[in-house]
């Protein structure tokens, strides 16, 4: 297996933590509020060694057509400039982080953090060659993005302490972590990230 050792060239992806999939919110994802001060911890890694953060965020307009109110399978959430959209106030952000939005255009799904952003560019301008990955949901947006990112070549390691799923199906999250990993994805617990 590749070294998991935090090193040049590495960043940490860090996906949708927002208000409106936490408690409370209007799409929450059942125990999300346990993976903030994981998250945090990663963070702090990856800033104390200088490499960079960065967030993706469901950024959706009024309408989005994944609401339920236009015929998609959603709740309202995460519209943009709006409470639910904002990331937890406990999520420990460096200055530094480097957000992008997605799901920006009505018609798009938005679950990956490629599609239609500037991630790809962003990462290849910093020399981004290893993504460590965590957020929600590990069977929606965290799923899409980490095969995205495989498919462009990137070596991905699932943080799988950093995750949860929404499992609209019970099971949805462990058929999703098979998934990535039989796409070629390390999952690996926080005592292995040094």
């Amino acid at each position: 297996m590749k070294t998991d050792r935090i090193t040049v060239g590495d960043a940490l992806l860090v996906v949708d933590v927002q208000n409106d999939f936490l408690p409370g919110g209007s799409l929450a994802v059942p125990g999300s509020e346990r993976i903030l001060p994981v998250i945090n911890r990663h963070i702090e890694k990856f800033r104390a060694l200088g490499c960079p953060v960065y967030l993706t965020r469901d950024w959706h307009p009024f309408d989005h057509a994944s609401f339920r109110n236009q015929g998609g399978p959603w709740p309202v959430h995460c519209v943009a400039d709006t409470p639910g959209a904002g990331f937890s106030a406990a999520l420990a952000l460096p200055e530094a982080a480097q957000v992008i939005s997605k799901g920006v255009r009505r018609e798009s799904e938005g679950y990956s953090g490629f599609d239609g952003t500037d991630l790809q560019a962003r990462l290849d301008y910093a020399g981004i060659r290893r993504l460590f990955v965590a957020g929600l949901a590990t069977d929606y947006c965290v799923l899409n993005t980490v095969l995205d990112a495989l498919k462009r070549g990137y070596a991905v390691f699932l943080l799988r302490d950093a995750v949860r799923a929404v499992d609209v199906v019970p099971g949805d999250g462990d058929k999703a972590l098979q998934t990535m990993r039989r796409h070629g994805a390390f999952l690996i617990g926080e005592e292995r990230l040094a």
